[in-house]
């Protein structure tokens, strides 16, 4: 069974098409949690919630951080109360106050999913989703024949778009 170049066209296109539909919750999520991804180092959309936690007592200010499973910089140690951000350890007691800006649920869901790496039970998702998009980029050659005035004008919105590409990463 040999394809002429307007099947291979039709089939890329309903493969386009079709993979377009099953993404767009994802495109969704990645172009929200994308967008929020720009403020992190500000405090928008983000509120405060104060969490108490019964630790070991008499940690030393190393093992602090496996502890809290979070990053601990010490500001200020005083006696046995450690100070880190806005958060205390209390090393008599055992009791940490950790005080973070945190994102609403659902945006630090989705932040956290943008931002997955290898060790993330949900990576594959990540790789599936740039496979998936880079696909979008190459199928869209094979949407219209290279002889129809529409491929040709796509051309151009093609080479501006490689040519913004080249300004912001050089810029």
């Amino acid at each position: 069974m040999e394809l002429n170049n307007r099947e291979i066209s039709n089939k890329v296109r309903v493969i386009h098409r079709y993979l377009g539909f099953f993404l767009t919750g994802i495109m969704a999520m990645y172009a929200i949690s994308g967008m929020t991804l720009i403020f992190r180092q500000t405090e928008f959309l983000k509120k405060e919630v104060v969490e108490t936690r019964q630790l070991p007592v008499g940690l030393a200010p190393e093992e602090l951080a496996p502890e809290l499973k979070m990053k601990v910089e010490f500001q200020l140690i005083e006696g046995d109360v450690y100070t880190f951000g806005q958060s205390t350890y209390d090393a008599k007691t055992g009791i940490a106050t950790i005080k973070e800006k945190r994102l609403p649920y659902l945006l630090d869901k989705m932040t956290k999913v943008h931002k997955a790496t290898h060790k993330s039970p949900l990576y594959f998702m990540n790789l599936f989703f740039g496979l998936s998009l880079l696909f979008f980029v190459i199928s869209t050659f094979w949407m219209f024949l290279p002889s129809t005035s529409v491929f040709k004008k796509g051309m151009y919105f093609a080479l501006a778009g490689v040519v913004l590409f080249l300004i912001m990463i050089l810029v």
